[in-house]
């Protein structure tokens, strides 16, 4: 898969859908830093200075709308998998599309299908993962958590982002 790397941008999924159509094959779009990252209901999603994976992931993929169904438990169930593989960390799965460690959210899952009749014309998969921030803005700090709050050591951001990829490539 290609990957293209921003140190910062308004919001990886926005520009995969503004952008999609200059892409023929699937692209991964990850962000050190975005501005104006979007969460559940149009929400904002925090997501630090190069402490935090914001990724975006465009699939073209050549199936009917109706076999994608679930694709949103399934990512969960494959980061869940990954962080557990890696760290033997149990993460909750709260659905539809957020993971919990210790009551707290550490990732987010935002799907996007953009369909042309029964036909996918493209796929967005967006995730926020707190890896290592250890300070969040006032209004969710006591909501929101990441790998590094709760154990006090750095995790390696870049395995995961690759492991991550590759389980989501099983599953589209």
């Amino acid at each position: 898969m290609k990957i293209e790397r921003y140190k910062e941008i308004e919001s990886t999924h926005k520009y995969i859908k503004e952008n999609y159509k200059k892409y023929d094959e699937n692209i991964a779009i990850i962000a050190d830093k975005q501005t104006g990252g979007i969460g559940t209901k149009g929400r904002n999603w925090y997501t630090g200075t190069n402490k935090n994976i914001a990724i975006s992931i465009l699939y073209k993929p050549k199936c009917k709308v109706n076999k994608l169904e679930g694709l949103t438990i399934k990512i969960a169930e494959k980061i869940k998998k990954v962080i557990y593989c890696e760290y033997k960390i149990d993460l909750q799965i709260k659905e539809p599309n957020d993971l919990i460690l210790n009551n707290k959210k550490i990732c987010g899952i935002l799907t996007e299908i953009n369909t042309i009749g029964n036909e996918i014309n493209y796929l967005i998969i967006s995730m926020g993962f707190n890896v290592n921030e250890t300070e969040f803005p006032k209004e969710v700090e006591n909501i929101a958590t990441s790998l590094k709050k709760e154990y006090s050591i750095d995790f390696d951001k870049e395995t995961l982002i690759e492991k991550i990829i590759k389980e989501l490539e099983n599953i589209i």
